[in-house]
C-alpha cells in the first residue's frame, strides 16, 4: 500500500496505509494496523501491531504504541457532529496496549498530550484532555473530556477524572481514586471520596526543587490547607504572603483559577 513516506519506513505488509497518511523516516508498521487518511506520523515512531490511527492525528518524533491502541476516533460526546477535530501527540511518548484517545469535539479544537508521557494499559483519554510533559496514567485510568494534567503529575490505576478537572503539576493521585475536583499542584491525594494527604515531597526533590522553593510550596500548602481558612479567604492569605518563589505562585494561580473547587 503506498504511502507519503521517506526512506527506511517500514510497513508489515498486512498492514493498510492510506496513500493520504504522511509517515516520517524509519516508521515501523506492524502487523494489521490501520492508518487512515489525515494521520501524521513523526520520525521514528513504532507501531506494534493491531493499531488504528484515524482522523487528524498529528504524531510527533519516536513514540511507541504498543497493541491494540486506538487513536483519533470520533469523541464520545453527543454534541459532534463530524466535523475535523485533532489529536496531537508530541515525542518520545510511551502508549502502551488499548490505550483509547479522542480528539476534540467542535471544529479545529484539539486533544494534547506532551512529551515523554507514559499511558499504560486500557488507559482513556477522551475528546479535549490536555497532558502535559512526563505525565503517568496508570492501567485504566478514565479521563472524562476537558480533563488538563499537568507536568509530572501520576495517576494511579483504576482513577475516573470528572470532566473540566484539573490536575496540578507534580501530583500524585493514588490508584483506584475518583478525582471529581480540581487536585492543587506538588499534593498527594487518594481515596474514595478524595482526600488530601499532604505534599509529593519525595517527587519534587526527586527532580531538584531547591530547599527555598519547597519551604515555600509548604507555607503556601498550609494557608490553604492547615490554617482553617475556606479557599477564598486562602486566597487572600496567599496574595498577602508576597510569594517571589514561582512555584509557590504557582499554586496561587491555580486555586485561584478554580472553577469545580479544589480537594479538601
Amino acid at each position: 500500500m503506498k504511502a507519503s513516506m521517506q526512506k527506511d519506513t517500514n510497513i508489515h505488509p498486512s498492514a493498510i496505509v492510506d496513500p493520504a497518511a504522511k509517515l516520517g523516516a524509519g516508521v515501523q508498521v506492524g502487523p494489521f494496523c490501520i492508518i487512515e487518511a489525515g494521520a501524521e506520523i513523526g520520525d521514528g515512531c513504532i507501531l506494534d501491531s493491531n493499531i488504528r490511527i484515524e482522523g487528524c492525528v498529528r504524531m510527533g518524533e519516536g513514540n511507541h504504541i504498543f497493541h491494540g491502541a486506538a487513536l483519533g476516533g470520533p469523541p464520545q460526546d453527543l454534541k459532534y457532529s463530524g466535523e475535523p477535530s485533532i489529536l496531537r501527540i508530541g515525542n518520545s511518548n510511551s502508549i502502551r496496549e488499548y490505550v483509547t484517545m479522542n480528539p476534540g469535539t467542535a471544529a479545529g479544537e484539539e486533544t494534547v498530550i506532551g512529551d515523554h508521557c507514559l499511558i499504560m494499559a486500557y488507559a482513556h483519554v477522551a475528546h479535549n484532555c490536555v497532558l502535559g510533559d512526563r505525565v503517568i496514567l496508570a492501567n485504566a485510568v478514565q479521563l472524562a473530556g476537558h480533563v488538563t494534567i499537568e507536568d509530572h503529575a501520576i495517576l494511579g490505576g483504576l482513577t475516573p477524572v470528572h470532566q473540566f478537572t484539573r490536575i496540578g503539576a507534580h501530583c500524585f493521585v493514588g490508584g483506584g481514586s475518583r478525582v471529581p475536583q480540581d487536585v492543587p499542584p506538588y499534593i498527594r491525594a487518594a481515596g474514595n471520596p478524595l482526600v488530601v494527604a499532604g505534599l509529593n515531597l519525595v517527587g519534587i526533590q526527586r527532580r531538584g526543587f531547591s530547599a527555598e522553593s519547597i519551604e515555600a510550596i509548604k507555607k503556601a500548602y498550609r494557608i490553604i490547607y492547615r490554617s482553617g481558612l475556606n479557599t477564598s479567604q486562602a486566597i487572600i492569605q496567599l496574595e498577602e504572603a508576597n510569594f517571589d518563589d514561582p512555584h509557590a505562585l504557582h499554586m496561587l494561580d491555580f486555586v485561584r483559577r478554580s472553577e469545580r473547587g479544589i480537594s479538601k
